[in-house]
């Protein structure tokens, strides 16, 4: 499992783009066949991604925890951006497709991931937290997740968001997941942009072509940096930055956070004439 640090806002400021890249990005985070998992000393998320190809895989221990397994201390959220699969957990088998999110609670001990396809693999997009207290495993599928049209074609961010672990869905004990799709023609997410102090995000860009990018800002509000990702790239954000972007076409993303708070409206927004 790789680790990452925190940084001091001071520090990104002198980052050069390699600096800024290694530190904050995950790239190409579903081309591998075996879970890849990165620790990341934010609220210690793990950020990982599976793409299970002939066989079944299944979570391995990872000395980094200090556990006996994955999620002996810890909540995990799963959503799929492939083709359909099957996750078992401790002898419980649920069928995945498409944007499909499955929560794993804490004590979960087995968990495998699995592909009804070589054809076309399911891609699980995996975020795991430290979890005090025991939540049920529960599946959601896209279809039951309540949309929520935001945006505009004018500003274009005309966007769609399912929200899947949070206060009103699945419950959690700290892990919040969802994603949000942009409509054709429409490129930009979250502007204004804003930060959340009390906790920090994860992305994972996807369903955009391969020659295409996203332009992923992020940085003090009057100190702003970007990175360049494509579909299958994941991206850390510190509390104290921006977490923004904008596409040379249309593509989805998902996010999760993890940290003192789950209410998702718990944002400070910034104007942005005051973006530098």
């Amino acid at each position: 499992m790789e680790e990452r640090y925190q940084y001091h806002p001071d520090q990104v400021k002198g980052m050069s783009t390699e600096q800024l890249r290694d530190a904050f990005a995950i790239l190409n985070l579903l081309k591998s066949e075996t879970p890849r998992f990165v620790y990341t000393h934010y609220d210690r998320m793990v950020v990982g991604g599976v793409t299970p190809a002939e066989q079944s895989v299944s979570i391995p221990v990872y000395e980094q925890l200090k556990s006996d397994y994955f999620l002996e201390r810890r909540e995990m959220g799963i959503i799929n951006v492939g083709g359909a699969g099957q996750i078992v957990a401790d002898g419980t088998s649920y069928e995945l497709n498409k944007l499909d999110c499955l929560y794993l609670g804490k004590g979960t001990k087995e968990v495998s991931f699995k592909s009804n396809s070589t054809s076309e693999p399911a891609q699980y997009f995996i975020l795991s937290a430290p979890a005090h207290q025991q939540y049920a495993n529960t599946l959601m599928k896209k279809t039951d997740a309540t949309p929520v049209n935001l945006g505009s074609i004018q500003t274009a961010n005309e966007r769609t968001i399912y929200k899947y672990i949070h206060l009103d869905g699945i419950r959690s004990c700290q892990l919040v997941m969802g994603l949000t799709i942009l409509k054709e023609g429409s490129v930009w997410n979250t502007m204004p942009a804003h930060t959340h102090s009390r906790r920090m995000e994860a992305y994972l860009y996807f369903d955009m072509p391969q020659e295409h990018r996203v332009f992923h800002f992020m940085g003090q509000p009057q100190e702003t940096r970007h990175l360049l990702l494509g579909a299958g790239d994941a991206v850390v954000s510190a509390p104290w930055s921006i977490h923004s972007g904008c596409g040379t076409t249309n593509y989805s993303f998902i996010w999760g956070m993890a940290g003192e708070n789950q209410s998702f409206t718990d944002m400070d927004f910034v104007e942005i004439s005051e973006l530098r």
